[in-house]
């Protein structure tokens, strides 16, 4: 998607600081964060909600989950714990439409149920 600004920084086409990148995914800061630590992990391919989802992407979806498992070491938040976000759509407070995980930590959260 051309217009797609994750889309853009994945392809290296909008400059940001990555802290994680390989051939599936890719991990910046968030620019507005909510927490101390707050992470977006993205996949290079394109799918804009988690709706939208097949079952080709089992492992792209788990592979994202394994990238924040190592944010979450990295940046010394694996221990006392974190919290991983994924919105969907408009209701669900999704702003960008394709698929991102927002990796949350290094304080005290508060409670959401």
């Amino acid at each position: 998607m051309s217009d797609c600004i994750f889309c853009k920084i994945a392809n290296g086409e909008m400059e940001t600081e990555l802290l994680y990148k390989d051939e599936q995914v890719v991990a910046f800061k968030d620019i507005n964060p909510q927490a101390a630590i707050h992470f977006l992990i993205i996949p290079v391919k394109h799918i804009p909600t988690i709706y939208d989802l097949e079952e080709e992407d089992n492992q792209l979806v788990g592979h994202m989950y394994q990238v924040a498992k190592k944010l979450a070491e990295e940046y010394n938040i694996a221990e006392r714990g974190y919290r991983m976000v994924a919105n969907c759509k408009d209701d669900g407070g999704q702003v960008v439409y394709h698929v991102h995980f927002h990796l949350l930590g290094g304080e005290k959260l508060g409670d959401l149920c």
